[in-house]
This record gives structure tokens, sequence and C-alpha cells, in this order.
């Protein structure tokens, strides 16, 4: 028994210490986002119209009825030249969307926009195929790419476009804003997680000149970047983080704008949040397996070949924070001797952790910046955001996984509703139907798990990971809660 214990609280400092390496690169990030945090954009001087290049807007979009009409009615609202942008809806729909998209082409059309409807006889690479076949009508040297919950300001061409004054500029991303972020605690905690990557992540790589990645919307390609670094690729689920590395491979730079910024819908409901995590983080996974043994033998940097696999591996960290909780519990009985205090050390990772978030919500993401509330508004949020990240752990667990393991699965997309504020619902729609599968069940037996690890402690007297355990016990009890509470059967 000993012996085993003694294995056990190995492994068990060994993935504290990748978790630490993890959180210590994102603390690199934020010293280099902290250098030239305000160097984002640059001014240029207003453009004849007559001199602006021709765009065009791809809209992929795959059953969304609720967004589709609102998506057309922003992107027609750009300050830009009618004769100098093209808006094409690659619709791969199989329900009514279709018709809705339509009638949406022909009002435009009417109007005087230069609007067309692009389908395709099947899905084949989903939305990574439906980019490779729409680019073949594209007229655009630039090809501004949006989601279907996209709300871009009118005047990102504008703002955008400039950036690609330098020739070796392929690609221009800018920072997601969140138009419902304050409907709910679920889309609270999405948008405090995005605002780290849309901040320190995206900005310190930029400023530090690593590689940084294309978000899969709300920005612009070069075509013949797309074209040089061999195209849109369907053999991962992130295709975009894919064609981003590749790209860059090639010399193309990524210039990442993070004072403009393009408003977008969270998913609002549990389920439709775990399939967007799925597909992340296996898709990172399988772009970390493609791409690896090409990032080692580049001619990059060696600090870009490190932060270049720290980055394609981020989503392996759900595999070690799922580790230290389960693992945790037996180690709790198994080394009653044994003095805890000396995992202590391993507590610079949640304080790193803690300026980092910081820094990028309270700092620079929300509103008024450093104010009581906004301070007071973190101090409530941020143990929760950790206790539902650890809580989501086993089922991002599974999507690394199988990313490692070359499973492959249909690109799930995440459906949205139009939701905006408070008073709208999702409660009747027609796509977020799902049954309650074997890995939310199995999250309720975790949330057992850790609320008895918790009255084992108390009677044996050791309590040493007691918080540990009521941050996991609530995540993975809020994690079944609201999937369950989100599921339908039909």
């Amino acid at each position: 028994m000993a012996t085993i214990a003694n294995i056990l609280l190995g492994l068990y400092v060994v993935a504290l210490i990748y978790i630490m390496v993890f959180c210590l690169m994102q603390f690199h990030l934020l010293y280099h986002y902290g250098k030239n945090a305000e160097v984002s954009s640059q001014d240029f001087e207003d453009t004849k119209d007559e001199d602006l290049p021709f765009v065009t807007i791809q809209l992929p979009i795959y059953n969304e009825l609720y967004v589709v009409e609102r998506l057309v009615d922003n992107i027609a609202k750009f300050d830009y030249p009618k004769d100098k942008y093209e808006i094409h809806i690659l619709d791969d729909s199989t329900d009514e969307t279709m018709q809705i998209a339509l009638a949406k082409v022909e009002e435009y059309k009417a109007k005087g926009f230069n609007i067309e409807h692009i389908t395709r006889s099947n899905r084949v690479g989903y939305k990574a195929g439906a980019l490779k076949e729409g680019t073949k009508f594209a007229k655009g040297k630039f090809l501004a790419i949006f989601d279907a919950d996209f709300l871009p300001n009118p005047d990102f061409l504008r703002q955008t476009i400039p950036h690609f004054s330098d020739e070796k500029v392929g690609v221009v991303q800018t920072r997601w804003e969140h138009i419902n972020e304050d409907y709910s605690l679920i889309t609270r905690l999405q948008a405090f997680q995005l605002n780290v990557h849309f901040t320190v992540e995206q900005m310190g790589r930029y400023n530090a000149d690593y590689l940084l990645q294309f978000n899969g919307t709300a920005g612009i390609w070069r075509r013949e970047c797309i074209t040089d670094a061999g195209g849109w690729e369907a053999d991962t689920l992130t295709e975009d983080l894919d064609l981003s590395y590749r790209a860059q491979f090639k010399g193309w730079k990524i210039t990442f704008l993070e004072d403009i910024t393009s408003p977008a819908e969270l998913p609002a409901e549990m389920n439709g949040l775990k399939s967007q995590q799925h597909r992340w983080m296996k898709g990172g996974a399988e772009t970390a397996v493609k791409l690896l043994p090409t990032v080692w033998k580049s001619n990059i940097s060696l600090g870009q070949k490190i932060h270049a696999t720290s980055h394609l591996l981020s989503s392996s960290i759900f595999l070690f924070v799922f580790f230290i909780g389960v693992s945790s519990v037996p180690l709790v009985f198994m080394l009653k001797g044994f003095d805890f205090d000396y995992l202590g050390f391993f507590l610079i990772s949640l304080l790193t952790i803690i300026v980092v978030y910081y820094n990028a919500n309270v700092r620079k993401a929300w509103k008024d910046g450093l104010t009581v509330n906004n301070f007071l508004k973190f101090i409530f949020l941020f143990p929760v955001f950790l206790a539902l990240s650890m809580g989501l752990s086993f089922h991002n667990s599974i999507a690394v996984i199988q990313g490692l393991r070359g499973k492959k699965s249909p690109f799930v997309r995440t459906p949205k509703f139009d939701i905006k504020g408070l008073t709208d619902s999702f409660a009747k729609d027609k796509y977020h139907y799902k049954d309650i599968n074997k890995v939310t069940i199995f999250e309720g037996l975790l949330a057992i798990y850790f609320m008895m690890a918790i009255i084992g402690a108390i009677v044996v007297g050791n309590t040493s990971f007691i918080i540990f355990h009521t941050l996991l016990a609530f995540g993975y009890s809020a994690i079944f809660f609201f999937s369950i509470k989100h599921s339908k059967t039909k």
C-alpha cells in the first residue's frame, strides 16, 4: 500500500509541475502583454474610396434560423463602398435557414448589394469545406470571415484592411466582445475566460513575435496567404488554428488588433457550451499531433517553438487537472502522516493565474476598469470560474484523448438563439434537444465522489484538500445540474 501511495504521490507531483509550467507560460505572456499593451493598432490616414481593395465577405452557416437574418442585416450596414465588396452566404443548412437566407439575398440584391447564396450538394469538410469551396467563387483579394453569431461594427473593414499595407501580413484578427455576457452566470464565466485569450494570450504572443492564431471568425485573410499555406483542410476540428500555423511557417504574419472589437453571442445553455468546448479541445489536440513535428523542424526561434508547443498543447491541461482532482482523494487516506504543506509551493500556479485573469478582465475588458464594483465582481467570479473549469475537466479530457488518439468525429456547430438580453430565452428552440449522456451521468457521480471526500477528510482529521475538494464538488455539481436542466428528450 505504501508503494502504491508513493507512486500516486509522485504522479500527482508531476501533474502539479505540468500545471505550474503552463501557468508560468501564461504569466510570461502577461509580461509581454504589459510591455506594449497600448500599441495594439496604428492610426491610418483616411483612404479614398477608389483606392480601397475589393473584399469578399464569407458567411459560413449551418442551420442558423434564429440568427441568419440579423447576421446579413448587420453585414449590409458596413461603411464600405458597395462596389468594393461582395457578400457570400456559404450555406450548408438542411432546414428552413436556407429559405430565410435566400429571402435575405433577394432583399439585398434589390437594394443594389453584391450578394450571393452559395450551397453545396454535401457537407464534406464541414466549415473548412464550405470555406474552401466558397473561395472558388470569391473575387476579392481579401476574405473577411464571420460566423453566424457575430455582429461586427460598421467600420470593421475600414479599421482592418489598412493593416495589409504590410505585404507580409496574411491575417488580421480582431478581439471578440460579448453581446450577451450578462445573460447568466454561464455566459459571464465564458466571457471571463475568453477575455484572457483575446488580451493576454493573443496580444502577448503578438508583442513577443510568437506564433498566434486566427480565431475562425471576425478576421480577414489575404487570399494569397491561404493559397500559399495550402488552403483550408478538414483533418482537424480547428481548421482555423491549423491554417494559421501553416501560414506562419510560410513566413506570413498575423496582426492582432486588440482595440478593434467584434461583438458575438456566447452559448447560453450548458450543452451548447460543452459541445463547443469538445470541438475546441479535441481540435486543439488534433492540431498539436499534426503540427508539433513541423514546429520543431522549422527554423523559427527556440522561444517561438516553446510557446508554440505550449499553445498547441494547451487543451491537455484538462488531463492534468482531472488527474490531480481524482487522485487527491485517495491520497488523503493513503498518506495520513504526510505533511501536505510541502505541496504549498505549487500555489504559485494559482497566484499567477489570478494575476493573469485580473489584468485581462478588470484592467482591460470590463467597463470602468479599476473600480470597487469590478474588484468585488472579480473576487466572486474567479473561484466560481475555477470550480466550473475543474468541473469541465472530465468532459474536456475525453475530447483531448480522442484528439490525441486520432479518433475522428463530425464538426458539431454550437447553435445560437439570438439571445442578447435577460428577457430572451432558448427554452422553445428546435436545436438544443440533447439526451442525457454517459458523460453527464459520470459528472454527477464525480460530484458525489468529492462530497464524500469532504466528509471522509473531516472524519479522519486530514483536511489538507478540503477547499480543493469543495471547489471540485461544486464544479461537478453545477455542470451536472445545468446539463440536466438544459437537456430535453424529443
